[in-house]
């Protein structure tokens, strides 16, 4: 028989077919060069005389990337929903589309999401993220929000990978409280999981409002039918329609790599720091010239603290620093422990002429005491304890700002580890998902208008909550966002799948806690 010509549409999706899967897997080798060749370097330093450390940190980030991984099945497969879903890009370079802005959102991402969800996590679990209650942590909390996420994504339900995280590592901190008895030890920071529950509870419900007005605006200004027609099978949308989702697309995949890719990135650190703090317990690209900075500031910082430490101070000063950080109680001991623990700060760093040549010995010491002079510094700040002059106030805001700089950073080539683990998990199990936005919300299928609408105001959400350090849900945002536009589009809503999403939402996070608890418990005995 001859061969049956392919027709245009069929021909030109095939190309572009091609196309994306050859530079998906381009990005995809290029990438893991540069991941295997930054970390190769970074370890060449390290001297360990077993390989046990190695061992945990490959299993370590394995498990880290995998998290990431599934996060592609929900999250990022949300940002090319409609664009696949219409049409609008074939599914194999939307990923790759999508995956690039993803990385670059990824890049220019500022951290405060990744370290705004660490302070959830016990202190002294951070602290001793090497010990074995440390590795029982990571491992607990990365495999509970692994295996809710799979369990939600196999039956199409797109779950939150964010509400998922929060849950597990309150279910680990619940548990360290429990398993530690009255021993002082802490547990969840309820303050910091309040502000972060509250962006989570709060931003579906932006995404529902503020996609139903944007439908009903688009819809009273730009009188095209064409806009608010149901996809075509196999055939794409006029172009400028194209352009609208595609634009839409690109903004919600790069909001979607500068707040959620942020939320591995933390913990891969911790792991990274716990297993090797040689090479990652300091920022190493702070110059010698920042450096010195960095000493002429925590001597203001000493003087400034010394206006107000009245009294002697402790004989452990960290562990009084510790101690407030864990409760909260400000005590007479606490400021000149403070004031204390900076001339250590300030001492030890000055001795060492920069961060990267702090001799080995100490450099997981200094890490540790810079994280508690920073965590009592901003909690002190937060209540306002004692009252200090807005002069005053700058300087110890600024000390904090550079021991941050110096500890809570992320190595470009966890970024780009990151951003292929997305990139992979989108690939894979984009599908499920794309159905359930595309066809299950809603009585009616998902519109030009409504995806657009939709992914607009995702895109605007998932923003606003990255400039001020709060991890949201792509997938509520735009799941709740779709079901807006049809709410206002009187299309009708399907309540079987809304009934589904909810139940998902709700359940997320008991179950994700009382998973961690219990891996946690268990990997306690183990390890």
């Amino acid at each position: 028989m001859p061969d049956i010509p392919l027709s245009p549409y069929r021909a030109a999706s095939a190309r572009r077919r091609g196309i994306g899967i050859a530079l998906f897997l381009a990005v995809i080798a290029a990438g893991v060069i540069y991941v295997i060749d930054h970390l190769v370097v970074d370890l060449r330093a390290v001297r360990e005389s077993s390989a046990l450390p190695f061992i945990l940190l490959a299993l370590a980030l394995l498990i880290a990337l995998g998290f990431e991984f599934v996060n592609g099945f929900h999250d990022t497969a949300n940002a090319v929903a409609t664009v696949i879903y219409t049409n609008s890009l074939d599914p194999h370079l939307a990923v790759a589309w999508s995956g690039a802005w993803n990385f670059i959102g990824v890049l220019v991402s500022s951290g405060a999401v990744a370290f705004g969800i660490l302070q959830l996590l016990p202190v002294e679990l951070i602290l001793q993220v090497g010990s074995g209650a440390g590795f029982a942590m990571v491992f607990a909390l990365l495999i509970a929000a692994i295996v809710w996420n799979l369990g939600t994504w196999y039956f199409g339900l797109p779950s939150s990978s964010s509400h998922t995280l929060v849950g597990s590592i309150i279910g680990v901190g619940i548990m360290n409280q429990f398993i530690s008895g009255p021993s002082g030890t802490s547990g969840v920071d309820w303050d910091q999981a309040a502000g972060v529950g509250k962006a989570l509870l709060f931003s579906p419900v932006v995404g529902f409002v503020m996609a139903a007005l944007l439908l009903l605006v688009l819809k009273l200004l730009v009188r095209v039918p064409a806009l608010y027609a149901e996809p075509k099978a196999n055939q794409a949308p006029p172009l400028w329609i194209r352009t609208l989702l595609i634009l839409t697309c690109t903004g919600v995949s790069f909001a979607h790599g500068s707040n959620d890719g942020q939320k591995g990135m933390g913990l891969i650190m911790l792991i990274l720091i716990g297993v090797v703090p040689t090479a990652y317990a300091l920022n190493k690209a702070v110059t010698p010239e920042q450096t010195a900075a960095f000493v002429v500031v925590a001597r203001e910082a000493s003087a400034t603290l010394g206006r107000y430490a009245h009294g002697t101070p402790p004989d452990n000063a960290r562990a009084e620093v510790e101690a407030f950080v864990r409760t909260r109680q400000l005590t007479p001991a606490t400021l000149p422990a403070l004031r204390q623990l900076t001339d250590t700060i300030g001492d030890q760093v000055a001795l060492s002429g920069s961060m990267a040549t702090v001799p080995d010995a100490i450099v997981d010491n200094v890490r540790n005491n810079m994280y508690v002079a920073s965590e009592a510094i901003r909690l002190l700040q937060k209540a306002k304890a004692p009252e200090m002059s807005p002069g005053d106030a700058r300087v110890l805001d600024t000390f904090r700002k550079q021991m941050d700089h110096s500890t809570k950073f992320i190595p470009t080539w966890v970024k780009v580890a990151v951003a292929l683990a997305l990139g992979l998990g989108t690939m894979v199990g984009w599908k499920r998902i794309v159905v359930t936005v595309g066809e299950k919300i809603g009585k009616q299928h998902l519109t030009y208008g409504q995806g657009a609408s939709a992914e607009a105001v995702a895109m605007i959400t998932i923003g606003m909550a990255d400039v001020y350090g709060l991890p949201v849900s792509t997938t509520h945002v735009l799941a709740s966002g779709v079901a807006g536009t049809m709410a206002a589009n009187g299309s009708g809503l399907q309540w079987g799948t809304v009934r589904n999403l909810v139940l998902a939402w709700v359940l997320t996070l008991p179950a994700s806690i009382a998973l961690a608890a219990g891996l946690y418990w268990m990997f306690r005995q183990v390890i």
